[in-house]
């Protein structure tokens, strides 16, 4: 099947959470004032945070991945806390090969939420809509080998190690060689 012809919604929820694709206008606004929250945080791990977006940059972010979310190439969503309707983070299914199928989850979390499960309720989800509604057959979490928290997140769900690439990757900040450790889940 053509992934163009997947009926894949533009919110799924779970117990706690809200994830809705990026398609509002005041998006942009919300996820550049949490990338400001979380500035430090996010800079030590991910090299779009090495330095602070404008507001226009984040828009322009949001609504390319609202296209890709729409042309298949990945599926981003906007994390929401289901009753006080604070942005908690970003999760996706990116680097999808419709080939095989598979993809990776990627992830982030606004730092004043962070340690209250969400990310883990976030992924336990996406896991289940993955494997179970889009059929991937391998679902894979890669993370930097020092990176504790994102580290914890597959261990938790059970997805199985496979490994760690030595010199795999440069630091978010681009100025060391870093190990990249690979968990995966499979249908």
């Amino acid at each position: 099947m053509n992934p163009l012809l997947l009926d894949v919604p533009l919110q799924l929820e779970t117990e706690r959470l809200i994830l809705r694709a990026p398609h509002q206008t005041e998006d942009g606004k919300i996820v550049n004032q949490a990338i400001k929250d979380s500035f430090s945080e996010l800079k030590a791990w991910l090299p779009f945070a090495q330095e602070l977006p404008t507001l226009e940059e984040t828009e322009i972010n949001l609504r390319n991945a609202h296209i890709n979310f729409l042309k298949r190439e990945s599926f981003r969503f906007l994390i929401f806390d289901k009753n006080s309707n604070h942005f908690i983070g970003v999760t996706s299914l990116q680097s999808i090969d419709w080939t095989i199928p598979k993809c990776e989850i990627g992830y982030w979390v606004n730092t004043k939420f962070s340690g209250n499960g969400y990310i883990l309720e976030v992924v336990k989800k996406l896991t289940k809509f993955g494997l179970n509604d889009i059929k991937f057959r391998r679902i894979e979490i890669r993370c930097e080998s020092t990176n504790i928290k994102s580290r914890a997140i597959p261990e938790k769900l059970d997805f199985v190690f496979e490994g760690t690439l030595r010199n795999d990757d440069l630091s978010a900040n681009g100025s060391n060689l870093t190990d990249t450790c690979f968990y995966s889940i499979i249908k």
